[in-house]
């Protein structure tokens, strides 16, 4: 697993413009791999027309919406069960704000978007 403890590369890139080359390479590289950062839900919304599922946008660090550092990471079409929430006080909902432990597979960065696709594989309350 990928952090930014053990990948002086991961540690820059948490830091990193969302958009910069840096990005696309790391993607490239850690396809199909797991990360794991401190991060905030900067924003969440109901995916399509669905009640029960979501997209979120996280970001590195505590501070949800006023996140302006590091890259954008999104899960895309969740349900906040998906989300296999853990932790010694694991919370009943989740929103906008809400610090986590999250780690996640990397599935791609997306050029257009400048945000990286993750899957959710566990998500620690902190």
């Amino acid at each position: 697993m990928t952090t930014a403890q053990n990948s002086p590369e991961f540690a820059t890139l948490l830091k990193a413009d969302p958009c910069g080359e840096a990005n696309v390479d790391f993607a490239t590289k850690h396809e199909g791999r797991t990360v794991a950062f401190d991060g905030s839900i900067r924003h969440m919304a109901a995916h399509m027309d669905d009640r029960t599922r979501y997209d979120f946008l996280l970001g590195p660090g505590d501070k949800g919406p006023q996140t302006t550092d590091g890259p954008n990471f999104k899960y895309e079409d969740i349900n906040t069960g998906n989300l296999h929430l853990t932790g010694q006080e694991v919370p009943a909902t989740v929103a906008v704000g809400d610090k986590f432990r999250f780690i996640a597979e990397v599935i791609e960065f997306d050029t257009v978007q400048c945000l990286f696709r993750l899957a959710p594989v566990s998500t620690e309350a902190r």
